[in-house]
C-alpha cells in the first residue's frame, strides 16, 4: 500500500506540474515549423471569379488583402491567446476606408459598391472574425441605420467621425432574454418633455465598452398608446450607462463584447431616429451585417484551406509529402469545392444588392451556407494539420473557435432554415 511518503510525493510532483516552470531544453532548440507561411497566401479563385470583377474592385481587395497580411497577421495571434483586441490597427481601418465603405461619400464615406464592401469583409475575416466584425458593426449596425433613419444633422453629426475611426459605435438589440426573437425586447424609452429617459439591458454588443455611441432600439408608446420599436443614438459616456465587458470567452476572443445596462439614460429627443418605427429598422440593419459576413466566413474558410494546402505540399510521411495521399487530396477537393460554391453566391448576392434587387432570404441562405461551409473547412482543415492543427502557429482553430460564434449570431442557422422554408412555402414555422 502507498504511505505517506509516496503521497508525499505525488502532491510535490503536482505542484511542480502546476508550476509555470520553463521547459527544459538541455542547450537544443526545437525545430521551427516550416510548412505554413501566411505571406505566402494567394487566394483560392477555382472558377475564375476575378475575371467578373473591374480593376477598381480588385485594386480594392488586393489593398485590403495586403493590410489584412502585412499588419493583422502578424499580431492577431498573440491578440486572441490573451483577449485583446489590436486597438493599433482602429485608425487604419480609417484610412483605408474600411469603416461604412458602401455609403455616400458626402459623409467621408468610401461610396464603393455592395461588391467592393464584400470583398473588404472577405479579407479582413481572413485576418480574423473580431477584426472583421469591428468593421461590419460601425458601417453596418451603426453607420447604416444613421444613414438610412437619421436626421440630416444626425447623419453630419456622426457618420465622418466614425468612417474616420476618431468614434467608435455599437449595436443594441439582443437581450439576455430575447435573441432570435427581438420583437420581445422589455427595454423601453419612455418620453418625458424633450427628453426621452431608456431602461433595459442589451447584450453581445461588439465595441460597446470601448465605444462612443451605441445605436440602442427600444419599446416606445406611440400617439395611439401601443408600442412601437425605436431607435436611438444613446452617447455611452451618459449617466446611467453602463458597459460591462464579457469576459472568458472561448470564441472571437481578439473582439471586444460587451453588455449595455441602461438605468434611466436620458438622451435628448433628437437622438431618435425619425425613419426607424418598428421591427423593420432593426431587421434591415442585420441584412447589411448578414451580407457581410456571408464575404467575411468565405474569407475565413480561405485562410484555413490556405493552410491546410501548404501543409499538406511541405509535410512529409512515409517519404512522401501527404498531399500525396488520396484522403488528403479529397479533403482539399471537398474544401475547394464548397469554397468555390460559397464565393459564387457572394458575387451573384452583390450583383443583385447594387441592383438593388436583393431579398433578404436571399442573404439567409447565403449566410446559413456560408458560415456552415466555413466551420466545416476549419474543422477539415484541422484535421490535415494532425496534431499542429490546435497550436498557434497556424490560423486553423483559431478561425474554428470564431466561427462558432458567428454561425450564430446575427441570426442562427435554424432560424435562417427557417427564414428560406417560409418563402418558399408561405407557411409561416415562427408562429
Amino acid at each position: 500500500m502507498p504511505g505517506p511518503s509516496d503521497a508525499a510525493t505525488a502532491a510535490q510532483t503536482t505542484d511542480d506540474l502546476a508550476r509555470d516552470a520553463p521547459a527544459r531544453s538541455n542547450g537544443v532548440a526545437p525545430p521551427e515549423a516550416t510548412t505554413y507561411d501566411p505571406a505566402a497566401f494567394e487566394g483560392l479563385d477555382y472558377y475564375a471569379i476575378d475575371d467578373l470583377l473591374s480593376e477598381e474592385e480588385k485594386a480594392v481587395r488586393d489593398r485590403v488583402r495586403h493590410f489584412v497580411t502585412e499588419e493583422v497577421t502578424p499580431v492577431i495571434g498573440e491578440h486572441a491567446q490573451a483577449a485583446t483586441f489590436p486597438r493599433e490597427l482602429i485608425p487604419r481601418f480609417g484610412e483605408l476606408g474600411l469603416l461604412g465603405p458602401h455609403l455616400p461619400e458626402e459623409y467621408g464615406c468610401g461610396g464603393h459598391s455592395n461588391l467592393v464592401y464584400g470583398l473588404m469583409m472577405q479579407e479582413l475575416e481572413r485576418g480574423d472574425s473580431g477584426i472583421r466584425s469591428f468593421c461590419s458593426v460601425q458601417g453596418s449596425l451603426v453607420m447604416y441605420p444613421i444613414w438610412r433613419f437619421g436626421t440630416e444633422a444626425q447623419k453630419e453629426a456622426w457618420l465622418p467621425a466614425l468612417a474616420s475611426a476618431e468614434k467608435i459605435g455599437a449595436f443594441g438589440l439582443t437581450e439576455p432574454d430575447h435573441g432570435s426573437n427581438p420583437a420581445g425586447m422589455k427595454t423601453r424609452a419612455r418620453k418625458d418633455g424633450d427628453e426621452y429617459v431608456l431602461d433595459g439591458h442589451k447584450r453581445w454588443a461588439t465595441n460597446a465598452s470601448a465605444g462612443d455611441v451605441a445605436v440602442v432600439w427600444a419599446k416606445v408608446e406611440d400617439d395611439d398608446g401601443n408600442d412601437q420599436i425605436g431607435g436611438f443614438l444613446v452617447e455611452l459616456d451618459r449617466d446611467g450607462v453602463a458597459t460591462p465587458r464579457i469576459e472568458d470567452k472561448w470564441s472571437l476572443r481578439a473582439a471586444v463584447t460587451s453588455e449595455i445596462v441602461l438605468d434611466g439614460v436620458r438622451v435628448p429627443a433628437g437622438n431618435r431616429l425619425p425613419g426607424a418605427n418598428g421591427l423593420r429598422g432593426p431587421l434591415s440593419c442585420l441584412t447589411q451585417a448578414r451580407y457581410g459576413i456571408c464575404w467575411g466566413v468565405t474569407g475565413a474558410a480561405m485562410a484555413c484551406y490556405d493552410a491546410a494546402l501548404q501543409h499538406a505540399t511541405n509535410r512529409e510521411q512515409f517519404d512522401r509529402p501527404i498531399a500525396r495521399f488520396q484522403l488528403m487530396q479529397e479533403r482539399l477537393a471537398e474544401m475547394v469545392q464548397e469554397i468555390t460554391k460559397a464565393q459564387l453566391l457572394n458575387w451573384r448576392l452583390g450583383t443583385l444588392k447594387d441592383s438593388e434587387e436583393m431579398r433578404p432570404q436571399q442573404v439567409s441562405l447565403a449566410k446559413r451556407n456560408n458560415c456552415q461551409m466555413a466551420l466545416e473547412v476549419a474543422r477539415s482543415a484541422r484535421q490535415v494539420l494532425g496534431g499542429n492543427g490546435v497550436l498557434g502557429m497556424f490560423p486553423v482553430m483559431r478561425h474554428m473557435m470564431n466561427l462558432e460564434s458567428v454561425i450564430t449570431y446575427e441570426g442562427t442557422h435554424e432560424v435562417h432554415t427557417l427564414v428560406i422554408g417560409q418563402d418558399v412555402t408561405g407557411e409561416n414555422a415562427f408562429a
